[in-house]
């Protein structure tokens, strides 16, 4: 007899095949590997948690993924708020240095310049593949904001990058 999708063995086939995924999407909203793999684990915990819910949705990944972005805005929410309340700074945090030239590092230290609200629609949007729609539901907002915290995200994303001019329509061609 088959496991049905609210049973634990259900559960753990779905943790064992999405896993890999989660954290992929994980770090890239953390940029930290250890931060994420605590994301993935704590979405796979709440996922359990409300697996009779989750297990039988259309698309229990889309449904993780959703799980995943909200637990990440609300620890950044909590981490920013605790930060502010024990520092006198403001809780600004140095950027990376200069050094580091590897493309990763500079994406994600380009990515961390973004809030996590930002950052998160960025990654679900362009590395996840999602449309504006999907996103704006994910993060209970509305298609308008989706796309100007986007538009406005990879303005900034291409100003710390350097590299603006690739990205413009008005390119001249060589004389």
């Amino acid at each position: 007899m088959q496991a049905s999708h609210g049973s634990d063995q259900a559960f753990e086939e779905f943790a064992r095949t999405g896993q890999t995924r989660l954290y992929r999407t994980a770090y890239l909203l953390c940029g930290d590997a250890e931060t994420a793999r605590d994301l993935t684990q704590t979405t796979l915990a709440k996922l359990f948690q409300h697996w009779r819910k989750a297990g039988t949705a259309e698309y229990p990944h889309a449904y993780a993924k959703a799980v995943l972005t909200r637990t990440f805005l609300a620890e950044r929410r909590r981490r920013v708020r605790d930060l502010l309340a024990f520092t006198r700074t403001g809780g600004i945090v140095p950027a990376p240095t200069a050094e580091h030239t590897d493309l990763r590092v500079t994406l994600l230290a380009a990515l961390a310049g973004l809030t996590p609200r930002a950052r998160a629609m960025v990654v679900l949007r362009y590395w996840e593949d999602l449309s504006v729609e999907t996103v704006a539901s994910l993060l209970r907002c509305s298609e308008a904001t989706v796309k100007s915290t986007c538009s406005r995200s990879l303005a900034r994303l291409r100003d710390h990058l350097g590299e603006a001019h690739l990205y413009t329509t008005d390119h001249h061609s060589g004389s």
